[in-house]
């Protein structure tokens, strides 16, 4: 049996050294980024290993255009479908681990691929004449305006009919 002093130095060196391993692989993971541009090149996005949005470049041409915000949506969806790829590279220290497996089918699920963009009519999708897919929510059926309420009848003549008359004054 070895000696108590030998075991727990033993242990120490253990944790320290995942402990290391740990900081590398976080150090890492917070370097991945991914970058990615519109189809017109107008709009930029830079989202982290987290998904989130980082940076946003818009360009002159487009900040009066429609659908602005749904081709930034757009293109931020795309740059979070290639975080597992990007992790995957950029995370060298748990390469061909099955936490690297289950990282990457995690990020998968969370930002797939996008949905290709087009105009919806009748159900079908179809490229805009310029090149560009858009989709078009249809447009729910009117509600039917609200019945009015019946008229207040008028005060009887010698009553009293200031605003607390009968406890209603936001009349």
């Amino acid at each position: 049996m070895s000696n108590p002093e030998q075991l727990l130095a033993s242990f120490d060196a253990k944790i320290a050294e995942a402990k290391q391993r740990g900081d590398r692989m976080q150090a890492e993971m917070a370097a991945v980024s991914v970058a990615e541009r519109s189809q017109d090149g107008q709009i930029a996005v830079t989202v982290n290993h987290l998904g989130n949005l980082v940076g946003l470049e818009i360009g002159h041409a487009v900040r009066e255009k429609a659908n602005l915000a749904e081709e930034i949506l757009r293109t931020v969806q795309r740059a979070q479908s290639k975080l597992a790829d990007a992790v995957q590279t950029g995370i060298p220290s748990i390469a061909g681990t099955a936490t690297m497996d289950e990282l990457v089918q995690q990020l998968h699920r969370e930002f797939p691929e996008p949905e290709p963009q087009g105009f919806v009519e009748g159900g079908h999708a179809a490229p805009a004449s310029d090149g560009s897919r858009f989709i078009v929510e249809e447009e729910a059926p009117a509600k039917p305006a609200p019945k009015p309420a019946p008229p207040r009848p008028a005060p009887e003549p010698g009553t009293d009919d200031d605003y607390f008359s009968d406890g209603d004054y936001l009349r």
